[in-house]
């Protein structure tokens, strides 16, 4: 199972790339254009991604800051949100990295953002959950780029696996 969740980690930050890559090209008014999307700009849209994996790593490691609500933004400036998002990815991977088979299985306990209430749950379908919520963002982040006029981008696994770092999951 930690191999499964080595491959996310590593192709989370190679889409996240990719992502950000297409994103720099945006101009400021395109950055934080209101595109109706669900967070309404890319701005805001991968301020949220960013959030949500901060509050997750918080709860599974103890550890960072944890804003308190979804659509907080912490970087208005792009740059400082890339260069936040790369060292989010390098946590996340070093997290993933250090987890044993034991501790995938295991258990843990933390409180939520939206309505303050205590949970419990096994880790691994949680820590499946970080990923799957990146992907489902990204896409809306992709939708706004289409709707911005700026090329699609090809942000599948099985494209991940097909590059050089992505081949040791294929």
């Amino acid at each position: 199972m930690k191999q499964h969740f080595r491959m996310f980690a590593a192709y989370n930050s190679w889409a996240n790339a990719q992502l950000y890559d297409a994103a720099h090209d945006l101009s400021v008014d395109e950055f934080n254009r209101d595109t109706g999307a669900f967070f309404r700009s890319m701005m805001a849209t991968l301020n949220h991604i960013l959030v949500a994996d901060r509050i997750w790593m918080k709860r599974f490691t103890g550890e960072g800051q944890a804003p308190a609500a979804l659509d907080t933004i912490l970087f208005a400036d792009f740059g400082k949100l890339r260069a936040a998002r790369e060292a989010e990815d390098r946590r996340i991977a070093d997290y993933v990295e250090g987890l044993t088979e034991k501790a995938l299985a295991g258990r843990f306990t933390y409180m939520t953002v939206t309505d303050m209430r205590t949970v419990s749950q096994r880790l691994a379908p949680a820590l499946a959950h970080l990923f799957n919520h990146q992907t489902h963002h990204r896409g809306q982040a992709h939708t706004i780029l289409t709707s911005l006029g700026k090329p699609s981008l090809t942000l599948d696994l099985i494209y991940f696996q097909r590059t050089e770092n992505g081949r040791q999951f294929a």
